[in-house]
Formats: structure tokens, C-alpha cells, sequence
């Protein structure tokens, strides 16, 4: 496979497929594609981890586009102002990445459900106590809130990260939480309660703008109903 990545702030992946070659998407961000690719939707890896995928905010089932009798082309859009970021997964080289990031990917990487081994992670950190592991072997397309900067933390060099602001981090990372120190800093500093903080060794990705920010940011300008 061959792949390009255009457009500004609303960008697309654009992918040539060789003959009988396989991508994978579980939601609809199929935007245009040849004639000569053909969709087949199935739940991939039986109903287990198709209701892993659902828990972690994607869909139960995969869209698997083929190309037949020839080389093909397809292109995957985001779905939210940002960009799309090209990982390639191998066997020590998986990634953890937010909710709902996965785009699309080749047929082997695998998409599971990971759940955070301390549960206050997920129950005051923000980022959700479910998020996504991407796994097997190949190229994967994510997409990313705004834009993005990248940390390589050391062995047990940490990082602290206000809500919503993780994109994505090498597998080799952990994550917990910590509350605010002070209670007018946390009553009256604005910045909520508590914060993610994530350890070292490996890379971690930052967004610009989640979503979660954005809708706190529009919510007081929207209509309440009667």
C-alpha cells in the first residue's frame, strides 16, 4: 500500500491498494474509493471483541475494503477539524490511543479494548476508563483533535495532562490520575479536578483540541430547551 495525507485542517488519507490487498475501517469514514473495491462489513474476530470495540466507542462491526482484478484507491476522512497521523504497528510497537482515534488500517492490525489496570483512571481522569489498543502488524491511520506535539518520556519520567489532551501513547506508557493540589486551586482554578499523568518509558502524543473542550466551549452559546 501506498498512502498520502492532504488537506490543511480537514484532512484525508488517500491509499493505492494492490490487487486482493484489504483496508479496514468501523465507522463511515469512507469518503470516495474506485469502482473496483468492494465492501464486505463483518465482526471481525467474533462477538467478543466486537462488543470490546463498541465498549471503546467504535462500532461492533469493520468494513473490510478489497480490490479486485486490479490495483485500487480509497480515501478515509476525519471526522473533526485536525489531522491524521501513520503509525506502523508491529509486534513491540503497539499504541494506545483515545476513543473513537482509529481511521482505518491495514487487515492485520488488530483493534481491542483496553482497560486501564486502576480503575480511578478511569473513573476521574478524563480521558475514559476504555480506550483502544492497536496490535498485529501493519500501517494504521488516527485521527488527532487539532493539532499535535509529541514528548519521548524516559523511564519513569512523567508527564501531567489536562483532560481530553492524550491522542495517543506507545503501549511501553502508563497512565493514572491525580487530583489538584489545593482546594481554591481546585474549586476556582478552572481547570477541573483532576489531571491525567502519564509515565514514562515511551512516546506520548498531544491534541490541541479534543472535542470535549470544544463542546464545553460552544455549550453556553447553544438554546436550552423549555
Amino acid at each position: 500500500m501506498q498512502y498520502k495525507i492532504i488537506g490543511e485542517s480537514l484532512p484525508v488519507v488517500i491509499c493505492d491498494v494492490d490487487a486482493g490487498e484489504t483496508l479496514i475501517t468501523e465507522k463511515g469514514a469512507m469518503s470516495w474509493m474506485s469502482a473496483n473495491m468492494q465492501m464486505e462489513t463483518s465482526a471481525t474476530g467474533g462477538i467478543g471483541k466486537a462488543f470490546g470495540r463498541m465498549f471503546s466507542g467504535d462500532s461492533m462491526f469493520q468494513n473490510r475494503y478489497t480490490a479486485q482484478g486490479g490495483s485500487g484507491e480509497i480515501a478515509f476522512a476525519s471526522s473533526f477539524p485536525g489531522s491524521i497521523r501513520a503509525y506502523e504497528i508491529a509486534p513491540g510497537k503497539e499504541i494506545i490511543v483515545q476513543k473513537s482515534a482509529f481511521l482505518a488500517s491495514e487487515e492485520n492490525v488488530e483493534l481491542s479494548v483496553f482497560f486501564r489496570k486502576k480503575i480511578g483512571a478511569g473513573l476521574f481522569g478524563g480521558e475514559g476508563f476504555i480506550m483502544q489498543k492497536l496490535a498485529g502488524s501493519g500501517t494504521a491511520f488516527i485521527e488527532i483533535d487539532g493539532s499535535s506535539h509529541e514528548y519521548e518520556l524516559a523511564a519513569g519520567e512523567r508527564i501531567i495532562v489536562d483532560t481530553g489532551y492524550i491522542a495517543a501513547m506507545d503501549a511501553t506508557c502508563s497512565m493514572d490520575i491525580q487530583s489538584v493540589k489545593g482546594a481554591k486551586n481546585m474549586l476556582l482554578g478552572g481547570e477541573g479536578i483532576f489531571n491525567t499523568v502519564v509515565t514514562g518509558p515511551g512516546k506520548v502524543v498531544l491534541q490541541t483540541m479534543p472535542i470535549n473542550a470544544v463542546a464545553d466551549t460552544l455549550r453556553p452559546y447553544f438554546p436550552t430547551s423549555a
